[in-house]
């Protein structure tokens, strides 16, 4: 007698979903900040400082929200996204309120303004709602792929928003780059968001037209030209970024975008012509407008040389002022809330802030912050490289390459590599529209991950999937 078994085929192993290991980095994503907290107040007044508790708790409460909205809603999502961006946006806090307590500051503040105003609690609030925006596109973006229905909307978005600050009545200029536009008595730049928007669309356009650019060309002098109808896309973003160039005085925005699209080019294309032409209609762009935009030459000055003009241009005097912070800190540096960085002025802590952390944590500090930032792109790339749908590519690199231009932008012109360019300093940098709109940037990534990381369906047990087995007594 023989008896007969059936049994159905084993589904698909499932992902491990590394929540557990988000939950403890984010842990110490908490406490360093809180510790770094309490080393300014005793460094600055020699005493445990007030507001420690109410900050710790506040920061852990943050994190905690987004990370129970991940557990839930993205739960195959990368572990590191989340753990980092915690962890700049809190030492830039802690940064912004060491710079609050200087007396320069606020001696300079009520001699300008009559009165002072502390940042770090506005900069508090502000990175709540940028927690609540990253939750928000957590909840109602369920599938990255839908964006790809609003490509040429969203190109018609990114054009109002970079268009926002030239309209009369509206757009504020601020030291010379008209960035910004007011609503309600609060400052916003569009351009922050405008990064998250052009992406969409140069991900939905690339993914339809990469072929076309891709395999039409010529062949001269070692590199792949194409052919001229296929120049039509570049060419207009090149004349769009010089526009904004022109007008807004916003060499960093301008970078940003050009930089942007030519990464996504590359990616889509896998030919190096389009990384060469970029790049020279970039220099080009950027050498001809600073011939005759004031504004831009200033910055290009204190670039070149700025000593020679300290006492006649501020942007000179602030780069001296930087250089001499990066100096003073060497190597370990000279302490949390022991430096003087605040002698730069009024962008200590939103386009200088990097010279605080140059100061005071010195070349160690400054190059764990390069990390950390490297590990945010590093996520992102890999994020793109596991997704299974080309516009999920397309859209992780284009969001990784352009908050790593954003980081070389303002890093190099703060340190003297390059021309500055007014840009903040993603989560670190006092400032609403960054820190919501990158929160928003790491939400659309932790979605794109989460679905390239999710694991297949198994499928439906069928009449040939099963095994039988004879069992002998």
């Amino acid at each position: 007698m023989s008896v007969v078994t059936n049994t159905t085929t084993i589904g698909a192993i499932e992902a491990p979903s590394r929540r557990n290991t988000e939950l403890a980095l984010l842990a110490f994503a908490v406490v360093i900040p809180v510790f770094a907290y309490l080393n300014v107040g005793l460094a600055i007044d020699g005493e445990v400082p007030a507001g420690m508790l109410g900050y710790g708790l506040g920061l852990a409460l943050l994190a905690g929200v987004a990370h129970l909205v991940v557990r839930k809603w993205a739960p195959y999502s990368d572990p590191l996204l989340l753990p980092l961006a915690t962890l700049l946006n809190g030492m830039g806090l802690v940064l912004i309120w060491r710079l609050d307590q200087s007396p320069r500051l606020i001696a300079k503040s009520i001699r300008d303004f009559g009165s002072f105003s502390p940042d770090a609690p506005k900069q508090m609030l502000y990175s709540a709602i940028g927690i609540a925006m990253f939750v928000g596109v957590l909840l109602l973006l369920k599938d990255h792929r839908v964006l790809q229905r609003y490509t040429y909307i969203s190109m018609a978005a990114a054009l109002v928003l970079l268009l926002l600050p030239l309209v009369p009545g509206l757009g504020t200029p601020v030291y010379g780059a008209k960035i910004w536009i007011n609503v309600a008595g609060f400052s916003i730049q569009p351009g922050e968001f405008a990064k998250i928007v052009l992406a969409v669309f140069f991900s939905g356009y690339l993914m339809v037209k990469r072929d076309a650019l891709a395999l039409a060309s010529r062949r001269f002098m070692g590199l792949y030209l194409p052919r001229g109808r296929d120049l039509g896309p570049i060419l207009t973003i090149w004349a769009i970024s010089l526009l904004i160039l022109i007008f807004e005085n916003d060499l960093g925005t301008s970078l940003l975008f050009f930089g942007m699209f030519v990464i996504m080019l590359y990616v889509a294309t896998e030919r190096t012509s389009w990384i060469v032409m970029g790049l020279g209609m970039s220099v080009a762009g950027a050498v001809g407008v600073a011939s005759f935009a004031g504004h831009v030459q200033d910055r290009v000055d204190a670039w070149a040389d700025p000593f020679s003009c300290a006492t006649t241009v501020p942007a000179c005097d602030q780069m001296t002022q930087v250089l001499m912070s990066f100096g003073s800190g060497g190597i370990l540096g000279t302490g949390l809330g022991q430096g003087n960085s605040d002698l730069i002025g009024f962008a200590a802590n939103s386009d200088f802030i990097f010279a605080t952390v140059g100061e005071e944590l010195g070349l160690a500090g400054v190059m764990v912050f390069v990390l950390l930032y490297g590990l945010i792109v590093e996520r992102g790339a890999r994020t793109a490289l596991a997704a299974r749908d080309p516009f999920g590519k397309l859209l992780a690199m284009g969001l990784s390459g352009a908050f790593a231009l954003q980081i070389f932008v303002v890093a190099g012109g703060v340190m003297g590599l390059i021309p500055l360019t007014g840009m903040t300093m993603p989560f670190l940098a006092y400032g609403g529209s960054s820190v919501i709109a990158n929160w928003a940037l790491v939400g659309i990534l932790i979605r794109i991950s989460d679905t390239a990381r999710r694991p297949a369906p198994a499928p439906a047990p069928s009449p040939d999937a099963e095994m039988t087995q004879v069992v002998r007594p």
